[in-house]
């Protein structure tokens, strides 16, 4: 793979904005009582980059910033939940990708983030050993579409005003 260095640096303001937004995100209080309910603002940021990057670019800037949030907002089972759901949402969405146009992106980031709950939701059964998490899968599916919606609504915002055809380069 080569990246020249202003490829380089795209991809690390990317991951920079990304990593503020799940900063700022945490300071937001939860919507709702239950654990794994939450915007995922920075995915705007994935969604976005999932258009407009090649698959290992993009999986580079959502690798970065799982590793470095897990930092600032975690310990280990941070990182392990969201490697989960991050990675299978990303592998999701690259997929996708191919068949949904950039005008409907918000397609691609619902089912990242139906993804993303599930690699979650996964995640929760291997360490805790026990199926009865599953009971939260539901909420979680509901609200993550609609987190999903609201993230890739942005994310074409943001997609129309950069330009572009929105397919990778």
């Amino acid at each position: 793979m080569n990246i020249t260095p202003k490829r380089l640096a795209e991809l690390s303001v990317l991951t920079a904005l990304a990593l503020i937004i799940f900063v700022v995100e945490l300071r937001i209080p939860d919507l709702l009582p239950i654990p794994g309910v939450k915007l995922g603002l920075a995915n705007i940021i994935t969604v976005y980059a999932v258009y407009r990057y090649r698959g290992i670019e993009v999986f580079m800037v959502v690798l970065v910033r799982i590793l470095f949030g897990s930092m600032f907002s975690g310990g280990v089972s941070t990182m392990l939940y969201s490697l989960a759901g991050g990675m299978l949402c990303l592998s999701g969405m690259l997929l996708v990708r191919h068949i949904i146009p950039p005008r409907h992106l918000w397609l691609c980031s619902i089912i990242g983030a139906i993804l993303h709950n599930t690699g979650q939701m996964i995640m929760a059964v291997l360490l805790m050993k026990t199926t009865a998490v599953l009971c939260y899968y539901p909420i979680l599916l509901f609200s993550g579409c609609i987190a999903g919606l609201f993230t890739g609504l942005c994310a074409g915002l943001v997609v129309s005003r950069v330009g572009g055809d929105g397919q990778p380069r």
